[in-house]
Parts: C-alpha cells; structure tokens; sequence
C-alpha cells in the first residue's frame, strides 16, 4: 500500500488546447520536443483530466450500479456501462459511419474517372480529370482527421469504462463478507484488475464495426453492381458466406478466453500465493512441487491459448484472402458473362473491395470478438460485483456519534454463527455476553476454539445464523496478525486519523516503541516497506497495537498483542497500555500470557466455540474447571511497584529491555528498493531474448520466408490484374485477341497460393509466438524461484506479481498480434513501393525519402511513447500492492471505517496510472495522425504528378499505382504506429526478463559424497560466520559455537540480537562467510536442496497453502497415509481432520484462513514430526498458543525428537529454561552459552537479567526448573 503518493501538478496540455490545437494535435507538439531533449520521468506527467479521474467515474458507476443490479441479476454491469457510456458510444460511431460511408462512395467514383483518363476512348476531360484528383486528395485528409479524432475519442471512453470498472472492483474488494472471501482469491482479483478490464482498451476501442460493417458492405455491394452487375453478386456471396464461420470463430474464441481467464486466475492465485511463503517454502525444499504446480497451471492456461491463437490464425488469414478471393470471383464471372475487362472497372472493383475487405474480414471480425471478450470480462466483473456483502450494520464504528453515546455496550443473546455461509458447522455456539462497563475482560481458550471468531463476531465479520447481537459504541482493533502497509511508521499507526501530538507521543511511549524509533534511520518517518518486512516481529506488534490505542474508541478489541514480545515488554504493555492508558475504556483482550489474568475485571473461557465459564479470576480459581491446574504453571507475576524499583537499578540495559525479540529487527534500514525507470530504447538484446525463445534460426528463417512468400505471391495477384488490364487495353489498340483461359489459369493458381500461403505463414508464425511465451515464462519463473531472499526483501510481491500477470498477459495475448500486423505492413508497404516501381522507377526516389523521414519522427515519438509505456508499467504495480495489503488486512480496515481513505488511495494510484496511459494514447494518435497527414501529402503528390505529367501511362498502371498507395495509406500509419507499439510493448518482455538478473541462491554440488543417513547425529558447528541481508547491513558476526548431537538448545536475546538471522543462517537463506559444519560436513558446500531438506523447522507465522490437507503435509507424497494420520494424532488434530467427510482431502482455503494460527502452528508441527529430522529449529512456535497448546507442542518435541537436536528460539522463557543450554546473543555476537542453570548464577549477565525481569514467582519459578534439569543431565 502506497501512501507516499505523489501528486502530479503539471496542467494537462488538452485543457487550454483550441479548436485547431486540439484538430491537428498541435498540443502535443511541445510534450515531444521537451521529452525528446530530456527523457521522461515520473513528475513530467500531466495532471488526470478531471472527466477521467478514477473517484468521479467510480462514483457515477456506483450510484448506477447500484440501482441496476437489482433488477438485472446477470448483465446488470453490462446495463450499468451502457447507461453511463452509451451516448458517448453512439455518438462517435454515428460519426465514423457518415464518414465512411462518404469516403465509400467518394473514393471509387474518383479512382473510376482518374483510370478511365487513362483508357482508349475516354470521354474524361483533363479539367475533370484535376477535379476528380482533388477531391481524392480531399477525402484522403478528411478521412484523416475524422478516424484519429473518433478513435482517440474512443480510447477516451474506453480507458474511463476500465477505470471506473477498477474503482468498482477495488470498492467491493472492501464490502465482501467472509463467506464471498473464502470464494475468491487474491490472485482472480488481481487478474481481473490485470487482465479482464484490459480488454476495453485492447479489443473494445471497434465496437462500432459491428454495425458500421454490415451498413458499408451493403454500400459497396451497391456500388459493385453498378460497376460489375450481376457478377457482383458472385463476390459478396463469396464474401458472406464467410460470415458465418467468423461469427462461429468469434463464439469459440469468445469460449477459449473465458477459460484462459479461469486458467489465469488460478495461476496468479499460485504465484501470489508461492511469493508470500517463499521462505517457508524454501526452508522446506519445496520450490519442485510448487513449481509442478505453476508448470500445471500455465500448461493448462497454454492449451486455451494455444487454440486461441489457432483460430485467430484463420481469422487473420481469412482478412488477407477473402477479398482477392472476391476480387478474382466477380472478375472471372465479369469476363465469362462476355464482358471485356477494363482498367476502370477492375481498379474500382479493386478500391471498393480494398475498402470492404479491412471492415468485413477483420474490423467487423475482430469486434465481434471484442463484444465475445469484453462480455467474458464485463460477466466475470460483474460475478465479482454480485457477491454478498458484509451487511452495512455490522460496521460498528460510528454507528453513534461518541458524544450520543452513554456507555458502550456489548451484548450477545443465543447466538450462532459461522465464518462462511456454505460452511455446515458453527465457529460460535450459544454465546451470550452483556459487557456493559468500561473495564478490562480476557478471553482464553485452548488453540481453534473460537476466541479470534469471537472478536471478529464482534466487528460483525461473521455470519450470524441465529441470535441478537448489539454493539454500541466506537470500536478499535489490533489483530492478531499485524497488518502494516508500505508507508511511514508514522502513517502507519496514524491511519485514517488526525495528528495529535500529545496523544502520538503518548502512544508511542506506552507501546514501547520510543527507543526503536530512535534506532531507526529516519525515526518515525522510516518507509517500513510492503508487510513492514523492515521491521521485527515484536516491532510490528507493537505498532500495529499502537494504531488501535491511538484511535480514540470506547471499545478496543486486542487479540492476543503480548504474544510477539518478551516477558518484559508484555508487563511494560499491560501495565501503561492496556491498564492505564485505556483504563476508563471498555477493553476485550484475547490473551494466552496467564500470568496477566489476576489482573482483569471479567474473564470469558471458551472451548470449542462456546462460552464455557464467565467470571472473575477468584471465581475462576474456586470453581472446578481445570483453569485453576493452568494457572498453577503460569503463575501470576510480581507486584508492578517492586518490579518497577528493579527496574530503576537497571537504567543502563532499558534500551534493549523495551524491546521484543524477532530477527527482522536486525534491519536498520528498509529494504525495500523503488522500482527502477529504464531508459532509453529497447535492448537489441530484449528482442534477440523474444525471437530466441520462439526457435532456434533456422524456425526463425522458415516463419520468415512464409512471411516472404505470402507477401510476394499476394503482390504478383495485384500485378497480374494490372497486367491482364494493359494486355486487354493493348489488344484494343492492336486489335489483337487474347488467351483469356491463360489468364484465368494463372489468376487462379496466384489467388489459390493466396489463400494456402494466407494459412499456412498465421499459422507458423502464432505458432512461433506461443513457443516464445511459454519459453518467457518457464525460464523467468525458473529464476525467480530460485532467487536469494535477497531478491524477495527488495522486490515487493506486487511488483513481482505484476510482471508475472499483466506483462505475462501482454506476451501472451498482444505482442504476437503486433508483431504480426508490423511485419506484414512492412512486407506490404515493400510490395507497393515495388510495383510502383514497375510504373514508375522514379518513384522509388520518394518512397525512400519518405521512409527515412518516417524512421526520424518515430525515434521522436518514442522518446515519450516508450518511456511514457515503462512509467505506464511501473504505476501499475502499486495499485496491485495496494489490493493486495487492502485484503489482508480487511478486518482491521472495516474496523477503523478506513474504506474512504483506502479508497482515495486507490483512486490516486489509478489517477497516476491513468495520467501516464492517457499521454500514451493522445501521443500515439498524435503520432498516427502526423504519419498519416504525411502520407496523404505524398499519395497526393502521386496523384498530381499522374495528372500533370505526360498522360503515357496504361490505365492499369494508374489504378496499380492509385490502388496500392491508397489501400497502404492507412496501413502505413498503422503500421507505424505498430512498430512503436511493438517497442513500447516490449518493454513488458523487459521488464520479465528483469527477473531474470534476479540474484541466484549458489547452485552448488558437494565436492565429497555425503552420507546416505546424514545427518545421523545432529551435531552443528558454526566457525567464524558472518552474514548480511545487504551491503551495509551486517547482522551476524564472527558467531563461533558447536551445539552437540542430540542437544536441546535455546535462543534468546534482545532487539537486534540476530537470533532467527542465526536460523537463516543455518538455512543458508543468505549468502555467510565462514562455515557452518553439521556431523563433520561443510554445509556451505553442498548443495542448498540437501541442506534444507535434512532440518526441520516450525516457523513463527505458519505458512498454509489453498488445496488439501495432504498436500500442505506432504506435497512430494513421499509418506503413507499412516504416517500422516500419526502426526495428526500426535499433535491432536486427527480427530478434526477425520470429522470432515474428505479426510486427508480436506480443502485448505489461501492463507490457510479456515484454521487459527494456533491450529496452522500444529499442522507446521506435524510437517516437522512427518519428515523426521536429526535437526529441529523451533522459531517463536508457541508463541500464538495458548498454554495446553504450548504443553502439547512441548511434550510433542521431546516425545518425537527426543535423540534430535532442536534448537528453540522463545519469548517465552519456560520453553527453554530445561535445555541442555541456552545460547544468549547479543548484536549478532554469542556471548552467553551454558546451561540455564549456570547462567542464572552470573547476576549480572544477560539471561540472569532477562529472567529477574519477569517478576519474583516466575522468576522463582524459573529458576527451579533450570535447577530440576541442571541436576537430572548432572545425574544422567
């Protein structure tokens, strides 16, 4: 999420722009020749007309879409669209008809009297003759100016629709209820913001040649009869017969998309999925099967391209030959109907049937299909908009002004409720609660019994299947997971609220967050970076927490915020934060630090969803419940006056003391890098890459001599007529005859070669084309699964995600198209100038100098073109981000009324983008515009030098000369604007190919045979390692220690201590200096796969991926159902898992939501008892569990890894006071390592500290354990 948003002040040039300025794209003339002498960048873009900005067309769309959606359950976006868009729509293609109509007419009846000049017998005069070459002239240019006026218009109207349809999106990506969450996926919301709302601006910009093709077709059928009669007929049927197969073509591509965008969803769904557990994925080998998984998913999305491309392959051939085919049928039937063939008949058949055949055989085609993928779009949109909403009253903030309010009040009478509709049991049974006084309730219960459900209840994030739930008050929340965005620290706890300076500082202080922002680099200003991935866990705890306090609430819902911080800072939290600063506040905290519950007014124990006790803490302890047995193991802490006087002897050691303990911490700067502009123009080497990965050379040489061939068998077609025409024209002064059956042969072989070369080089080439996206992607994904974590700190998950979804997309769907439609231009443009030269050789001199003046204003226009697409691709990428963190984190944003202020984000994010895609269209049909306008001056040039030279031309030659530079007319601009748009897209392959200089982990092959059974003993070594997560950031330093076989050792430190950088060292996720040695074998020198797959690990944030429970325990099925059930078992999740009716097939939702953390925590356990490893590191695993659950795990590791070696990193210091030995570190430095025992008897070392601080009973109690272990190994 971004929210150091930039704001763009430079005035948009269009705005002040007069009738001419804006006519002839005058305008844009200063954008070019600034950007040309310095480049663009970012702060050069204009400011977003106000017509296209994203909150005006989101709110117009809303307001109609909410009325039409009601009434129709199956189009109602498709009605809403029309509503907003239709007039607009109606009105340009009204345009556009009369002026192709105009020009339909126009231009065959000039050609007709301009070739008729030049025939025996003609009764054209030369005054007529420069009339009719007027005229032409004229049309050409207004031609001109209407088609680039209408389609930018069009482009306009096109990029509003796919705005305001991303506004909408985005706005009920925030309403959807827990049961439409667990329906979709992050990745088919990315997609249809990537890929499906793209489709506007890439196919819909010709909806109108749906209607304009059938009016014109009818035109020039007129027109045809009247110069060919009856034998016109012939043609068109030829021609309509066709039509049908198009529309069949359209249905199925329309199919094929719709199943491609399934396809797409679920791969993006996976990328997003694999990029935010790539380190537990790493950690775990799993980068194979996950990448199985991608191959699957993109083999699957490939076969619905791959018969995509096959049938726009014919649609693309039936464009090329269907009007030669006509051509050649009318002409054949003319002549055998006993007509003689005519310059002025063949040309102006030939005009018309050039002006028929773009709108008939591909515009009209093209935007069938348009309507067939924008309705697939627009649809799935449109399902997205239809799922259920979380109802508008169970927002509990603001329901009532704070000064309405007498008390708050929260109250529950038989209520049930579920996370999900479809779900058949209840997560909450039978609860009724009546909190009604500002004072401080807990909730406890073992892991998955409901107590995050009940909080979530309270927000009203669950569906409530029957009971009375009233909340009245202003609610604050602090989720269990800290949920921060890429912005400020600052910014971060602030949110949506105003700066109070007393109240800010008084939050950070009671939140113990003082002393970290001192540690930072810009204080409270640090970009804390995407998932605050800069920051430790402890860290973005407390700043999540100090964003719930800072809101000024009368209820605040706190789950479980002690969890992620040492003993001591949880006692500095509970005492100045929840005691004091919210003292006068109605306060709900979820909790499994027991030690802490004497202290609260009421408690709430929950099992198994319902209420099972509700009283005081006496109460509690009188009463039968086994409570009072837990209590006893976490007995309650010291009193806080004479901790406080233990703290005033410790003045010097409270910098570390207020801190938590999580590895990230080690960060002092943020990692994460801004995406970086490339400058300049394409590489050779992007293109090489592309035309490289579609074959070797000789593929590339066969795709293009069909290329070649096609073009010289279709250019020999329009020479011969020309050459039949002067041969008949020749016999009439001669009175000779001709062999009018040679002619037919002939004609027929070139138009029979027309139609097979057609197919065969479309098809050869999408061929070529699709090899060379799957090719992209399998060796980019391949270097991005195998990147460091290095890679993964500096590059956010959106901008990645990007890459692999709209630039993967533009790859697959858009560059081929270009590519194809540029090469054939150029062959055709290569033809004309050739036949031309037939005419004429000096034609050649003219042509040429056109070209080059063409290439000079292209380099122009690519200067912004080009730089304007990469910043178009790079403002894209936060919008992603910020849907992306807008998901995660949706509890916590409902809960503060956060919508508007996201929604003003995204709305300027989308504005940035916007702002860069409408300078790339106004300069691209400025550029178009200013080809086309040159053009025209040149073909008029033609045509005067026709006129007023010396009339010693065959009419042939005319109408060959007039036909092929005014059919390439169009096509020339086009094709221009093609090339730079093939650059321009290019820059999508370069930016995937970007990934693919991402920094590799080391492929490394051991240098000596390891032991099949290694590690047999678990005994680890580390000599002299150092490490760093970037330059300048060392962590590690010169660590020297050996952990014994089978030995349990515990890690513990202060803020910055480098413990979980020990882990990843050991993991290797970083490149170290030193080694690290395991039963005598040098780990850095073996390979990485070998390494992970040897040690297990149970992570802090348990990782579960969306399929079934089997695969999340064993994706490479290595182990029998037995074993797995045993794990189960052992961690006591068999019995859950047995009552869902599949079994091991039970389905996992993303993110593993349909489980609590304490449940993921176990299944991560059992992954780790199923694999069996010599070697265990336990990272903060209890540390979200409540204290059975902790008992469990604990009795479940020395039960399973009893002869392992298991390193354990803990806040909670009972966890590891019986190890054999505790390794205290310290600024990435050992320097305490012993037995707790021992340590404890250095008063004034590290650890010595960090246990007196827990308070007197735990303390004692504490020291006891150590002791009872100390004297049982001293025994043993």
């Amino acid at each position: 999420m971004e929210t150091t948003i930039e704001n763009i002040k430079k005035k948009n040039p269009r705005e002040k722009a007069n009738p001419i300025s804006a006519l002839f794209f005058l305008y844009m003339i200063p954008t070019f020749i600034e950007n040309y002498r310095k480049g663009v960048k970012r702060e050069d873009l204009f400011e977003t007309l106000k017509a296209h900005t994203s909150a005006t067309l989101g709110d117009k769309l809303e307001v109609i879409w909410r009325d039409v959606s009601r009434r129709y359950e199956k189009f109602g976006l498709h009605v809403a669209l029309l509503k907003l868009f239709a007039l607009e729509l109606i009105i340009i293609a009204i345009i556009k008809l009369i002026a192709e109509v105009v020009v339909l007419i126009v231009m065959p009846m000039c050609v007709d009297n301009l070739v008729s000049y030049y025939e025996n017998q003609s009764n054209i005069s030369l005054e007529e003759t420069y009339i009719y070459a007027g005229v032409l002239i004229g049309i050409i240019f207004l031609d001109g100016i209407v088609e680039h006026q209408a389609m930018l218009a069009i482009m306009h109207t096109c990029m509003k629709m796919r705005v305001s349809c991303c506004s909408l999106v985005y706005r009920k990506s925030l309403k959807l209820s827990r049961t439409s969450l667990s329906q979709t996926t992050v990745g088919q919301i990315i997609n249809l913001l990537s890929n499906d709302v793209s489709k506007f601006d890439q196919s819909f910009v010709l909806y109108h040649y749906a209607f304009l093709g059938p009016i014109e077709t009818m035109v020039g059928t007129y027109l045809l009869y009247r110069t060919l009669g009856v034998a016109a007929f012939a043609g068109i049927a030829f021609l309509l017969l066709f039509i049908p197969l198009q529309l069949y073509l359209c249905k199925k591509i329309s199919v094929l998309r719709l199943r491609t965008a399934f396809r797409t969803d679920e791969r993006v769904r996976l990328m997003n999925e694999i990029l935010n557990g790539i380190q537990v994925i790493k950690m775990y080998t799993w980068e194979k099967p996950f990448a199985k998984l991608i191959d699957l998913a993109r083999r699957h999305e490939i076969a619905s391209l791959r018969s995509h491309f096959f049938l726009e392959s014919i649609m693309f051939s039936l464009e090329m030959f269907i009007t030669r085919t006509c051509l050649f049928i009318s002409l054949v039937v003319f002549i055998a109907m006993g007509q003689t063939m005519t310059a002025d008949v063949a040309y102006t058949a030939t005009s018309i049937y050039s002006f028929i055949r773009p709108v008939m055989t591909m515009l009209f085609s093209i935007s069938i299909a348009a309507y067939a993928e924008v309705h697939i779009s627009v649809s799935r949109v449109h399902s997205f908009l239809s799922y259920e909403e979380q109802p508008e009253d169970c927002n509990v903030d603001n329901k009532k002004s704070p000064h309405v309010i007498s008390s708050p009040k929260i109250y529950m009478k038989e209520v049930n409720a579920k996370w999900a509709n479809d779900s058949s049991d209840n997560v909450l049974s039978d609860i009724n609660i009546d909190i009604h006084e500002n004072n401080l309730n807990a909730i406890i219960g073992s892991v998955g019994s409901g107590k995050s459900s009940l909080l979530h209840l309270i927000l009203g994030e669950l569906s409530i299947t029957n009971g009375d739930v009233q909340i009245q008050g202003n609610v604050s929340y602090a989720s269990q997971e800290a949920w921060l965005f890429s912005a400020s620290v600052k910014q971060n706890i602030l949110f949506c609220h105003e700066y109070n300076e007393v109240r800010y500082k008084h939050v950070l202080k009671v939140c113990a967050l003082e002393r970290d922002l001192a540690l930072l680099p810009h204080g409270d200003r640090t970009i804390i970076g995407e998932k605050g991935k800069s920051l430790s866990g402890g860290q973005k705890a407390r700043i999540n927490l100090a964003r719930c306090i800072y809101k000024d609430a009368d209820i605040y819902l706190l789950d479980d915020p002690l969890s992620a911080v040492d003993t001591k800072v949880a006692k500095h939290i509970f005492e100045n934060c929840i005691k004091k600063f919210l003292k006068d506040k109605m306060c709900i905290l979820l909790t499994h630090q027991f030690q802490f519950l004497n202290r609260t007014d009421k408690i709430i124990v929950l099992d198994e969803g319902r209420i099972v006790e509700e009283a005081t803490f006496e109460e509690l302890q009188r009463s039968g419940l086994n409570f009072s047995k837990i209590l006893d193991q976490h007995n309650t802490e010291d009193d806080p006056e004479q901790l406080e006087k233990k703290q005033m002897s410790r003045q010097n050691s409270e910098t570390s003391q207020t801190y938590d303990d999580f590895e990230d911490d080690d960060y002092e700067n943020p990692l994460e890098q801004k995406e970086q502009l490339t400058a300049g123009h394409i590489k050779a080497t992007v293109y090489a890459s592309y035309f490289k990965a579609g074959g070797n050379f000789l593929v590339i040489f066969v795709v293009a001599f069909a290329f070649i061939a096609n073009q010289a068998i279709t250019s020999g077609g329009d020479y011969f007529v020309s050459y039949w025409v002067n041969l008949e024209q020749k016999a009439l002064e001669t009175n000779d005859t001709i062999n009018i059956d040679n002619i037919i042969y002939i004609y027929s072989g070139l138009t029979g070669g027309t139609v097979l070369f057609a197919i065969g080089h479309n098809l050869l080439f999408f061929v070529y084309a699709m090899r060379a996206s799957i090719s992209i992607h399998s060796e980019v994904f391949q270097k991005v699964s195998n990147a460091s974590m290095s890679f993964y700190n500096t590059n956010p998950i959106g901008r990645i995600l990007n890459r692999f979804s709209k630039d993967i997309g533009i790859i697959d769907d858009y560059i081929p198209f270009i590519l194809n439609d540029m090469t054939e231009i150029l062959l055709m443009l290569l033809g004309a100038v050739i036949l031309s030269a037939t005419v004429n050789v000096w034609f050649l001199l003219p042509s040429f100098g056109l070209l080059v003046l063409f290439y000079f204003l292209r380099i122009i226009f690519l200067e912004t073109s080009r730089s304007v697409k990469r910043i178009e691709g790079i403002n894209r990428s936060p919008i992603l981000t910020h849907l992306t963190a807008s998901i995660y984190g949706i509890s916590t944003i409902r809960a503060f009324s956060a919508q508007k202020l996201l929604i003003q984000e995204y709305d300027s994010l989308q504005d940035k983008h916007s702002s860069a895609w409408y300078l790339f269209i106004s300069a691209s049909r400025a550029f178009g515009f200013w080809i086309e306008m040159i053009c025209n001056l040149f073909i008029s040039g033609i045509i005067l030098s026709l006129v007023f030279l010396p009339k010693d031309y065959y009419g042939g030659d005319v109408g060959l000369v007039l036909t092929q530079y005014i059919g390439l007319m169009n096509a020339l601009q086009y094709g221009m604007r093609q090339w730079s748009e093939l650059e321009n897209n290019m820059t999508s392959v370069e930016r995937i190919l970007e990934l693919k200089n991402a920094q590799l982990e080391p492929l490394r092959e051991s240098k000596e045979s390891i032991p099949k059974l290694w590690p047999e003993y678990g005994k680890i070594e580390f000599k002299h390692v150092s490490m760093s997560y970037a330059k300048d950031l060392p962590i590690l330093h010169d660590l020297d220690f050996t952990i014994q076989p089978g030995e349990k050792v515990g890690i513990v430190g202060r803020t910055g201590a480098g413990k979980t950088s020990t882990i990843a060292a050991l993991f290797q996720l970083y490149d170290i200096e030193g080694s690290i040695i395991i039963d005598g074998v040098d780990t850095t020198k073996i390979n990485l796969e070998t390494l992970r797959s040897k040690i297990s690990i149970i992570p802090q944030d348990p990782v579960l991926f969306k399929g079934t429970m089997r695969k999340n325990l064993d994706p490479f099925e290595e182990y029998s159902d037995d074993i797995i059930w045993n794990a189960l078992n052992q961690v006591e999740l068999k019995s859950a898992v047995m009552d869902s009716a599949a079994g091991l097939s039970m389905n996992v939702w993303e993110n593993g939501s349909n489980f609590s953390i304490g449940q993921r925590q176990l299944i991560c356990l059992a992954r780790a008892i199923i694999r069996n490893n010599k070697v265990l590191v336990m990272d903060e695993a209890t540390a979200n569990v409540d204290p059975y659950t902790d008992t469990l795990i604990q009795k479940t590791i020395r039960n399973n890894f009893f002869h392992c070696t298991v390193i354990t990193i803990a806040h909670r210091l009972h966890t590891i006071m019986d190890s054999d030995r505790v390794l205290v570190m310290d600024a990435g430095t050992v320097v305490e390592f012993d037995h707790p025992h021992k340590l404890l008897q250095h008063k004034n070392g590290i650890f010595s500290e960090m246990v007196e601080t827990t308070g007197r009973n735990i303390s004692s109690k504490l020291h006891s354990i150590a002791e009872e272990s100390f004297l049982k190994m001293k025994n043993a």
